[in-house]
């Protein structure tokens, strides 16, 4: 058992953190958490040159959304673009067709874009002392990443994380005044759409207009319906089944076809 030095538990009220917001599920349902906890809360977004940018047009969806019920997050927008010029990703390159199939399929590993928690990680901690800082206060940085990503992404590993914390620590003054938060470390997207399910209660909020506003899919089509087929896809399908909800975004073959084909291929990946 690894000694983490990274927090999981619920944060004080009146906490300030900063999120690394990818417009999808679990970080949005990180900020919701945090939000409903009371604390102030800054978001970072990267536009690295992803297929799927539709997901930073669905956070501005739900920012505006949160707007509209009076809940402010202050967020921005980093273009690092131009480094999906040199990144060799299925997620990046638009001749490379995104794999399809379960999650911890070999052929996921397609999807990795190289070094990618690194330089987020990086850019949003910088960004965070930063603010630690000006606010002259103590500063989280909370990240989406969970257990279900452990397998094909070894920047999402609490090892990774533990690395991170050094290298920070070493590399800054006052990095003291920084600490990193991962609650959902050790759970899945289940356990992220519960929590959520929490939050979006406490806050008077609609689920189905939050998680409408999400987008989970590497491969969405020209109208921004997910194909379901991707491994990214049938994760957050099955999470949506668990918890006996229909998911609000639109599929290209609708709700019901997207679930079959979920739960086909687990079958086929539990079956020895």
């Amino acid at each position: 058992m690894i000694n983490r030095k990274f927090e999981t538990g619920n944060l004080p009220e009146n906490s300030t953190c900063v999120v690394s917001l990818s417009g999808g599920m679990d970080s949005t349902s990180l900020m919701l958490e945090l939000l409903s906890s009371g604390c102030q809360v800054f978001g970072i977004s990267f536009n690295y040159g992803q297929k799927h940018l539709l997901e930073l047009d669905r956070l501005e969806d739900n920012l505006a959304y949160l707007r509209n019920k009076g809940l402010e997050v202050e967020h921005h927008k980093v273009d690092i673009s131009t480094i999906g010029n040199l990144f060799h990703s299925a997620l990046i390159n638009p001749d490379w067709e995104v794999p399809e199939g379960f999650y911890e399929q070999e052929n996921m590993k397609e999807t990795v874009v190289p070094n990618r928690n690194a330089i987020f990680s990086s850019i949003a901690y910088g960004y965070a002392l930063s603010l630690a800082g000006r606010l002259q206060r103590e500063v989280y940085l909370g990240l989406g990443v969970h257990s279900g990503d452990h397998a094909i992404y070894p920047d999402c590993r609490p090892e990774f994380y533990n690395s991170i914390h050094d290298a920070f620590a070493m590399g800054n003054w006052d990095a003291d005044q920084v600490k990193l938060y991962l609650p959902y470390i050790d759970g899945d997207k289940v356990t992220i759409l519960r929590c959520a399910e929490q939050a979006i209660i406490q806050l008077g909020l609609d689920f189905e207009t939050v998680f409408r506003n999400t987008n989970t899919s590497y491969d969405p089509d020209s109208e921004g319906k997910a194909h379901g087929r991707t491994g990214a896809d049938v994760e957050r399908i099955l999470a949506f089944h668990e918890i006996g909800r229909k998911d609000p975004i639109e599929y290209v073959d609708g709700w019901d076809k997207a679930l079959a084909t979920a739960l086909e291929f687990q079958s086929r990946e539990n079956t020895p």
